[in-house]
């Protein structure tokens, strides 16, 4: 095995066997296991997406908090959402300002506050990286049927709900 790298499928079940062995459920380990497997590879794809959009992580998370918010949002909000500081949010509103892709404006209900938009190429910025997103996404699932990728959304699903449980 030396000086060769072990393909995804022998990493995986080299790790469910681990698991097991110390006393992990098998089933389980095998779902924890894919799911860790599968986020891992696709945020290494989404990585270097952003690198090519010449976008950070942080910076992405404020154009899909805005976008997926559907309305702007106050730059304290999109501090809390993306989990840092205030003054890292400035930076962070600052950078997105200075390519256009963003928009401060005073909140027409309270004249303290700011509310941070997308400008119009923020948001074709976003629908392009989704678009392509969606290409590789749809690649990876192409080998399942609509009903299949229907019935592992919903299974995902339920383990969702029960981690917003366990975690809240």
């Amino acid at each position: 095995m030396a000086g060769r790298k072990p393909s995804a499928r022998d990493e995986y079940r080299r790790a469910v066997d681990a698991y097991v062995a110390a006393g992990g459920d098998e089933s389980v380990q095998r779902v924890i296991t894919a799911a860790q497997s599968m986020n891992r590879k696709l945020d290494q794809w989404y990585a270097r997406q952003l690198a090519d959009l010449e976008l950070t992580a942080g910076e992405w998370g404020v154009i899909a908090g805005i976008a997926r918010a559907g309305e702007p949002l106050t730059p304290g909000y999109l501090a809390e959402l993306t989990s840092v500081a205030p003054s890292s949010m400035t930076h962070r509103l600052d950078r997105l300002a200075e390519r256009g892709l963003i928009e401060r404006t005073p909140d027409a209900e309270n004249r303290t506050r700011v509310l941070v938009g997308l400008t119009d190429a923020g948001w074709k910025l976003f629908t392009s990286a989704i678009r392509s997103s969606n290409v590789v996404e749809s690649d990876v699932l192409q080998d399942l049927t609509d009903a299949d990728r229907d019935e592992l959304a919903r299974l995902l699903e339920i383990v969702i709900l029960r981690l917003d449980h366990i975690v809240a």
